[in-house]
């Protein structure tokens, strides 16, 4: 399994995502299997998505059409500050802790 792991600062949440929401073809078509979008609870002014594909080719061209086609474009990104950092990572491991389903 490989992540396309992006983070960057926004300046408006809603409209960010209702950005990230009109790409939602082009992720199925790329081949994202799942995402995450996640904030930092100090900073909701900044996003960090995880993109999930089975291949480190398909999160590679995918960044390219970020890069490309939708981050240098302000209208097809707004809300977005500076440039994203992006990177592909490769699942070493993953699993699950044991217990009681986090419950704490």
């Amino acid at each position: 399994m490989f992540t396309l792991h992006i983070e960057h600062p926004i300046t408006d949440y809603a409209l960010w995502k209702t950005a990230f929401d009109r790409f939602a073809p082009a992720r199925r078509d790329a081949g994202v299997l799942r995402y995450r979008v996640s904030r930092p609870v100090d900073d909701p002014a900044y996003i960090v998505v995880d993109l999930s594909f089975a291949t480190a080719d398909g999160a590679e061209s995918f960044l390219a059409f970020l890069r490309t086609r939708v981050w240098s474009d302000p209208e097809r990104a707004p809300a977005l500050v500076g440039a994203p950092t992006a990177r592909v990572l490769r699942t070493e491991e993953a699993g699950q802790v044991p217990g009681d389903g986090g419950a704490a």
